[in-house]
């Protein structure tokens, strides 16, 4: 069970009181609990169980320009005491920083709307071990396939509170429940695997289970064949499921503590071309159910919807009050990063697009983390599909492709088959050139 606001306000307005108390100038607490389920199921047997509970306090003090943080998971008087007493005398012995300083208060949110962001039921054990069964069930009917990697299901709830000694003091409760099958298949010269899987806010929006048990197979089975081929240099297509990474390495390069350090491939390139003109991004924390939302930021300021490219143009980046006070930008209120991200949906019917490749490789799945957002320099392992005169033809794996995410942009064009279904979304990509390095 979550513990409620109230029992977070006792301890945050102890916390406040004794920090102003022992000399800081200003301060802000933040009061978390979360509980978490998971269990995982293999060949219709429980494999794993697991559940966690933890409860944590974060204290941030600040003597005018000096700040520091500290946090601790013991919450009895005594403890947080000691913890509030180590905060303030670290930072009366941390050097100033003239761009430490509080948000405004006129930023910080006045109330919290609600996002629908918690679902107040919960799913018993024995009816998650039933989903899963069912799920992997699902995925044996493919004859192709042999052995299970293993299907979860996870279960995460959570609430806390953020207050600061400019008066403000909200919070929310969270919910997220996630469910996955991997999956093997083989024929007579090959194995693969694959997966699916589904994440929502509230339970009853999950994928059904025979639905991710059957996709799974599906796609293990699609890869069974694959081969290497020869280095090139071709159109490349990235499925939704995986072109979203697209958007998360530009996401990367657009943090303000990256501008801020000058360590960002496109620190130079604010309110400049970047991609073509038919290219939107907008990040968008208010949108009920989603990921991503929040009604507030880390610091507590008002979230709301911002364009970060407008007809191929950076406008913005992701800023707190720290970046924005060195970069001299108006602070947007995006302290932690993206909520979330998309790409405005393009106007390429994707069945145009794959039929308009004379040779091009479609992109199902991705190793490792691939780009480099000091340099720009993207390189990653790849599995996917040969296209060939618009059609689909050959499987294949143990590819690298890579190029300059500059480049890349320059030469990025989306199709129409947006869904809005993670914390970061992209609908199906493709950058008209790329290098290929296979055998």
């Amino acid at each position: 069970m979550l513990k409620e606001k109230h029992f977070f306000q006792d301890i945050s307005d102890y916390c406040l009181e004794l920090a102003k108390k022992l000399g800081a100038t200003d301060c802000e607490v933040v009061v978390s609990n979360n509980f978490s389920e998971s269990i995982t199921v293999r060949n219709n047997e429980v494999e794993q169980s697991e559940r966690s509970e933890n409860l944590s306090v974060g204290l941030t003090t600040y003597i005018n320009k000096k700040r520091s943080n500290v946090a601790t998971s013991r919450i009895d008087k005594k403890e947080l005491s000691l913890l509030v007493e180590r905060c303030v005398e670290m930072t009366k012995v941390t050097p100033e920083d003239p761009y430490v300083s509080m948000p405004k208060k006129d930023q910080l949110a006045k109330s919290v709307l609600d996002l629908k962001l918690f679902d107040e039921n919960s799913i018993s054990t024995q009816n998650k071990i039933i989903f899963l069964k069912e799920m992997e069930s699902e995925a044996f009917l493919n004859k192709k396939i042999i052995n299970s990697n293993g299907c979860s299901f996870s279960e995460s709830k959570s609430n806390f509170i953020l207050s600061n000694s400019l008066g403000f003091s909200q919070g929310y409760k969270t919910s997220m429940f996630s469910a996955a099958c991997a999956i093997v298949a083989k024929d007579e010269n090959s194995m693969e695997t694959d997966y699916d899987f589904s994440s929502k806010r509230f339970s009853y929006d999950l994928k059904k289970a025979k639905n991710i048990g059957s996709s799974a197979a599906t796609r293990a089975v699609k890869r069974l064949g694959a081969k290497k081929i020869s280095s090139t240099k071709l159109p490349v297509i990235f499925d939704k499921r995986v072109s979203k990474t697209i958007l998360s390495s530009f996401a990367s390069a657009i943090n303000g503590s990256a501008f801020s350090r000058g360590t960002s491939f496109l620190k130079d390139k604010l309110n400049k071309q970047i991609f073509n003109n038919n290219i939107n991004i907008f990040d968008d924390p208010l949108i009920p159910c989603a990921l991503g939302s929040q009604p507030f930021d880390g610091e507590g300021c008002a979230n709301d919807k911002i364009q970060l490219v407008k007809n191929g143009e950076l406008k913005e980046l992701f800023l707190d009050t720290y970046n924005s006070n060195i970069l001299k930008i108006k602070n947007n209120n995006r302290s932690g990063g993206s909520t979330n991200l998309f790409f405005e949906n393009g106007n390429i019917p994707f069945q145009d697009m794959v039929k308009n490749q004379k040779k091009a490789i479609y992109i199902t799945d991705l190793i490792g983390r691939g780009s480099d957002t000091i340099t720009g320099d993207y390189s990653v392992g790849a599995s996917g599909i040969i296209i060939e005169n618009g059609e689909f033809t050959l499987p294949v794996n143990e590819i690298t492709i890579a190029g300059n995410l500059l480049e890349m942009y320059s030469n990025l064009f989306l199709a129409d088959d947006l869904e809005l279904l993670y914390s970061t979304n992209a609908p199906t990509i493709l950058i008209e050139q790329m290098t290929i390095a296979g055998k």
